[in-house]
């Protein structure tokens, strides 16, 4: 048994020994590796540079051209924005001016509305300081005959508790000269 076993290891030996390996390193082979690495390779660049790139480059353009009108479109938006802002800013500085124009106008209203109450007030505030000065004059005036009266009518009875006889026309000089100053 020992003699088969060593048998057979010695050819498994021989075997590989005459087998190469893999067969992409066996140099015999070479030739025809290389002759179908060519075929495959020109195949490949053909497909390649007719098929897929031409694609890759289409979609690339595309993108560009996509990329340059949104840039573009972009631009206009921009500046019609600007336009824009400017009209917004222009019609808010009228509505301003207006509402100013429209505050003045009514302050002089409500000036010419108070003017005219105020005048009309000193008029009737100047009536009736005439009609109170007047009513104050008679008041006075009347007093002023009171007191004459009870001066005279009080020099008289002084003038006769005391004894005399007195003269209505002299007392009333003598009241006038007193009340005069």
């Amino acid at each position: 048994m020992a003699t088969e076993t060593h048998e057979a290891t010695s050819h498994a030996a021989d075997a590989a020994a005459s087998a190469p390996g893999m067969p992409q390193l066996d140099f015999s082979n070479w030739g025809n590796q290389i002759f179908w690495l060519m075929i495959t390779l020109v195949a490949i660049y053909f497909v390649l540079s007719r098929i897929a790139l031409p694609r890759i480059a289409a979609v690339l353009a595309e993108r560009q051209g996509t990329i340059t009108n949104d840039i573009a479109a972009a631009e206009g938006l921009k500046v019609k924005a600007a336009e824009a802002e400017e009209a917004y800013n222009k019609a808010l500085a009228d509505a301003r001016a207006q509402a100013q124009a429209i505050v003045a106008e009514a302050k002089a209203e409500i000036q010419v509305e108070l003017d005219a109450a105020i005048a009309k007030a000193d008029a009737e505030i100047a009536a009736k300081a005439a009609e109170s000065e007047k009513a104050i004059a008679e008041i006075r005036a009347g007093a002023l005959v009171a007191v004459k009266e009870v001066a005279s009518d009080t020099a008289t009875e002084i003038v006769s508790t005391l004894g005399g006889k007195a003269d209505v026309k002299a007392v009333g000089a003598a009241v006038d000269t007193r009340i005069k100053g």
